[in-house]
């Protein structure tokens, strides 16, 4: 309790118990009755908030001062009067709590005066009864439950009066592209002892450049082979025949010519394993790969 109310202390206890009409008790009635019908939101709300504070003093803590004094905040209040919170060096506080009062003191002021009085009246009127509340109870410095009390609903009301929306989430990053797929290799298959195209493999040519107009920069290995029938000699040279036929038909589909290469493998690398001199169906192909 400030020392400056102690001269007022003996007065109102005698008041309250002779139930004069002035003074402490006057005024600690008068707030029990008080309505605020006029003012503003805040200053309605505010009332409220100092009528909890008196009667708690009052009527729990038989802290008549403390209980006048507040009710004396109230009155103003019901009066439609503006009135602040509690000054710090109105109180005689422990020095380790100076700063932290300092500090929520002038955050208070700070959502009070950029508009939390009229946007948000209820709220801005419990923040400020809180923190009367926790420097009344920080002062007497002797009930630590009832510190800790108005001092945590002070954070939580300074909170919720400030209602800082949070900061809109990062947008999510575009997902990366699914990689593209180099198409599986196109077979063209050929007859026996001939190195031109059949008819219909040409659709699987304008599908071979259709697939590679989705990749950058696609290129073409084209490989081709024989069977095991005839000379080896002459199998490669048949092979190779085979792919530069196939070489032929890609560029007339618009293919760069730098970008097909060549290769001709013989009777290497057969598809189907046969006896020399056998021939195979699926051993004379071509093989497009793009890449």
């Amino acid at each position: 309790m400030f020392p400056t109310k102690l001269l007022g202390a003996l007065a109102a206890l005698t008041l309250l118990s002779g139930c004069a009409g002035f003074g402490v008790g006057y005024d600690i009635e008068n707030m029990r009755n008080a309505t605020a019908s006029g003012g503003t939101p805040f200053t309605q709300a505010l009332t409220d908030e100092y009528r909890q504070i008196t009667l708690f003093e009052a009527d729990e803590m038989y802290d008549w001062q403390d209980a006048g004094y507040f009710a004396q905040k109230g009155l103003r209040a019901s009066g439609g009067e503006t009135v602040l919170p509690e000054e710090i060096s109105a109180w005689h506080l422990p020095a380790d709590k100076v700063g932290e009062l300092t500090d929520a003191r002038a955050r208070l002021m700070a959502a009070l005066d950029g508009g939390g009085r009229e946007n948000k009246p209820m709220k801005a009127a419990h923040a400020q009864g809180r923190f009367d509340c926790w420097i009344e109870q920080q002062e007497e410095n002797h009930q630590p439950d009832h510190i800790a009390a108005c001092r945590d609903e002070f954070y939580a009301a300074i909170e919720a009066l400030e209602d800082k929306p949070a900061p809109a989430p990062a947008p999510a990053p575009a997902p990366a592209p699914a990689p593209v797929e180099a198409p599986k290799p196109f077979v063209l298959l050929f007859d026996f002892d001939s190195s031109s195209v059949r008819g219909g493999d040409f659709q699987k040519l304008d599908e071979a450049v259709a697939a590679a107009s989705a990749l950058d920069d696609a290129e073409f290995a084209v490989t081709g082979h024989a069977d095991r029938a005839g000379a080896e000699d002459y199998n490669i040279d048949l092979s190779l025949k085979r792919a530069d036929a196939v070489r032929a038909a890609l560029i007339e589909r618009g293919v760069a010519s730098d970008a097909v290469s060549v290769g001709g493998r013989g009777e290497a690398e057969s598809a189907v394993p046969t006896a020399d001199g056998v021939r195979e169906q699926a051993n004379r192909r071509v093989e497009v790969i793009i890449q």
